[in-house]
């Protein structure tokens, strides 16, 4: 599971950083790529990475306006020529996404080559559940207008078969190890009967990344965070600047730290940057989060971390 920014400044592009969009690269665990906000130019920035667009699945919202949602129609109809083929998608979001889809794609004549499903959320919160057991949870943050936050919670997984353990059974490689790897007890040739479970290492619980919309600080945001591997929020402005952040109904970036604290996730993630915040002004915003979170991490557009070991793939800029 791996988390790549496509977009992490607020409001209008900017030379250092292109407006909001991420996905959550799910390829080893479901062979799918979740795209969460569509800002302009979303589509360009995916053309500078591996990301191929038919892989994407799902697309989730966050709120309506228009640095996270410009950037819809333009992808929507160029994945049917960038490998989308028939490939059906479904979109999430508040309520008018459907409306906001539909006409622009009706009055720029545009045809899709794949269908799309529209699922309209809940003003006030709910659950989405996929395939395979994956979840996800999501709650109204506090923003002026409908902005959701997302729990995304992966299924816990089966131990590992610990192969080492079974070597004194002389099992030939074949459908035995494939049954004990689901539990089952087999028969072997010579009588021996082994349960699975006694070869199981212990369960994996499921990662957990939280992906929160634009917001002031409420208790929506704890309640989303608690525990995860990954929180993912706005740091639109430098605490200095509460107020205008306040105003604006954003966040900044000792609020972001004292969520994450409170929540005890394992780390954070800051986007959704002013674009005042440039080079050193951008790495001040970090390291005063971590004063109050010491995992708190300012991200580009194109950082990926990990989920789990939460390693960052290229160089911070």
């Amino acid at each position: 599971m791996k988390i790549q920014f496509l977009g992490t400044g607020s409001g209008v592009p900017a030379k250092a950083r292109n407006v909001s969009s991420l996905v959550l690269k799910l390829l080893d665990e479901i062979n799918e790529i979740w795209l969460f906000d569509c800002g302009e130019a979303t589509q360009h920035q995916i053309l500078k990475t591996s990301i191929k667009p038919r892989k994407i699945t799902n697309i989730f919202i966050t709120h309506m306006h228009g640095d996270h949602i410009f950037g819809l129609p333009g992808f929507l109809s160029s994945r049917s020529f960038q490998g989308g083929g028939n490939d059906p998608l479904t979109i999430y979001g508040p309520q008018g996404i459907r409306q906001f889809v539909q006409n622009a794609l009706r009055f720029s004549k545009s045809k899709l080559s794949y269908p799309i499903k529209f699922v309209e959320l809940n003003n006030e919160g709910g659950q989405l559940k996929f395939a395979n057991g994956w979840k996800i949870d999501y709650l109204p943050l506090n923003h002026g207008v409908i902005s959701f936050g997302f729990r995304i919670v992966e299924p816990d997984s089966q131990g590992e078969l610990l192969i080492d353990r079974l070597a004194p059974y002389n099992i030939p490689n074949g459908p035995i190890f494939g049954q004990l790897k689901r539990g089952e007890t087999v028969t072997l040739a010579d009588g021996t009967i082994l349960n699975g479970n006694d070869f199981l290492g212990e369960e994996k619980k499921g990662r957990i990344v939280t992906i929160l919309g634009d917001t002031r600080p409420c208790a929506n945001l704890v309640t989303l965070a608690k525990g995860a591997d990954v929180l993912i929020h706005e740091a639109t402005y430098v605490d200095q600047e509460k107020d205008l952040a306040y105003a604006h109904f954003h966040s900044t970036n000792l609020q972001a730290a004292k969520v994450a604290k409170e929540a005890q996730v394992k780390k954070l993630l800051m986007n959704h940057i002013s674009a005042r915040y440039l080079g050193a002004d951008a790495k001040k915003l970090e390291k005063q989060a971590k004063t109050v979170f010491p995992q708190a991490q300012i991200v580009y557009d194109f950082t990926e971390v990990e989920v789990g070991n939460h390693k960052e793939m290229p160089d911070e800029q």
